[in-house]
């Protein structure tokens, strides 16, 4: 009991600082530029920051864990997290007063999991090689894909949000939140029991197996996705929550009419998709094998963010035939002008900066500079966000990502 107590003062701690920062007027006006742009108005750029290698990111202490309980080591991250981030490159991050006490729920998956050799560079990392092994082959192999199983452990849930309560809600709003946004992206599943070659080659040598698999995998999505209905265990969107591989989704578009705060609709929520498997695939197979599925997924939601690591640039004219499409996404591979031209100043640009500049072995903070300033000249005419993510390392010079957001919001409000 006395350890806990002193694990509760840890976090009291760190809690007081977070509200501290979020009790600056700077965060308001961050929330109003991040609505104005996913609004589709036209301003300056905004910078979002994530997918860290944390790993890698202390220097001083400041990411060491003092607390000793589990649960209480998984807020502590959570917190030291926020705070380092501000400090060091805070970007067009918000900070809330607020944090939030995830609803406990099980999920029974798939029934199928990835079986694959990976190659392992850095033990502290949980970035690594996979090499997939195939275990679909067939249409009896495709019985193996199971419809997930959804249950709600209201006990825990509650247990956990007094736990917060008590240990710092006088400091900060504890706030119980369910699925808030969902990664849906089944080609990133199906690939992994397939494999990567395999399935490809299968697109051409045996489209109808591949169309089954597309069908049976979706289908099991949407069951899922029936069941967080059901259960009410949707949360709203539209605040301080990453939307597909872009930043928050301040809006005000959401929710929609006849929201009733008691009940989360789909529609009060954004969604999101990608197929980033098939950057070397047509338009034509991309709308047939991928978007045709996703758009089952994608009809129930508000607003739609697609689109990763995928260049999307000669891919608009599908793309512009989902429902609610608000935001796509530019990847280092895209060609910006043929994005830009392509998309009718109708779509945000959400612009992804090559994560490759920082594992170099010599560091010229002038070179992504540059490249950067080139994009933005050309997308000037757009809504952009810049999203800096996938970050496998920094040679473990986290100086190096500090100075590029310093930089990088030196450009955009320059």
């Amino acid at each position: 009991m006395s350890m806990l107590q002193k694990d509760k003062s840890i976090l009291r701690r760190l809690a007081e600082k977070q509200a501290a920062i979020a009790c600056l007027p700077i965060h308001t006006e961050k929330i109003g530029e991040w609505k104005r742009l996913n609004g589709n108005g036209l301003g300056r750029p905004l910078v979002w920051i994530n997918e860290i290698p944390w790993h890698e990111m202390d220097v001083d202490g400041e990411l060491d864990l003092e607390t000793t309980d589990p649960f209480c080591q998984q807020i502590e991250r959570t917190l030291r997290q926020t705070l380092y981030q501000w400090s060091h490159m805070p970007a067009d991050m918000v900070v809330d007063a607020k944090f939030y006490s995830p609803l406990v729920i099980h999920d029974s998956g798939f029934g199928i999991s990835e079986d694959s050799n990976m190659v392992i560079t850095d033990q502290r990392s949980d970035i690594v090689s996979r090499d997939y092994h195939s275990q679909i082959d067939n249409e009896k192999d495709l019985e193996k894909i199971k419809f997930p199983v959804v249950s709600y452990d209201e006990e825990a849930s509650e247990r956990n949000f007094q736990f917060l309560v008590e240990a710092f809600g006088d400091i900060l709003t504890i706030e119980k939140v369910g699925i808030v946004h969902f990664w849906f992206a089944p080609w990133d599943e199906l690939i992994q029991w397939w494999g990567v070659q395999k399935a490809m080659m299968d697109l051409v040598l045996r489209p109808d197996l591949i169309h089954h698999a597309m069908d049976r995998l979706v289908n099991g999505h949407l069951s899922r996705l029936q069941q967080w209905e059901e259960l009410n265990l949707l949360s709203l969107t539209d605040g301080n929550y990453r939307v597909g591989s872009g930043g928050p989704g301040y809006t005000d578009e959401l929710p929609q009419p006849g929201f009733n705060s008691k009940r989360v609709r789909t529609r009060d929520q954004w969604g999101c998709s990608a197929a980033q498997i098939f950057s070397g695939v047509s338009p034509k197979m991309h709308d047939e094998y991928a978007l045709q599925y996703e758009k089952r997924w994608m009809e129930h939601f508000g607003l739609i963010y697609y689109g990763c690591c995928d260049p999307l640039h000669n891919k608009m004219d599908i793309l512009k035939t989902i429902p609610n499409l608000r935001k796509v996404s530019m990847s280092p591979w895209a060609h910006v002008e043929q994005m830009v031209e392509n998309s009718d100043g109708r779509y945000i640009l959400s612009y992804k900066p090559n994560p490759a500049i920082f594992a170099v072995d010599h560091w010229d903070p002038d070179i992504p500079r540059e490249n950067l300033r080139q994009v933005l000249e050309k997308t000037k005419d757009c809504g952009v966000e810049i999203i800096m993510k996938d970050i496998s390392t920094v040679r473990y010079q986290p100086q190096r990502l500090w100075e590029w957001s310093r930089r990088t919001m030196d450009l955009v409000l320059s």
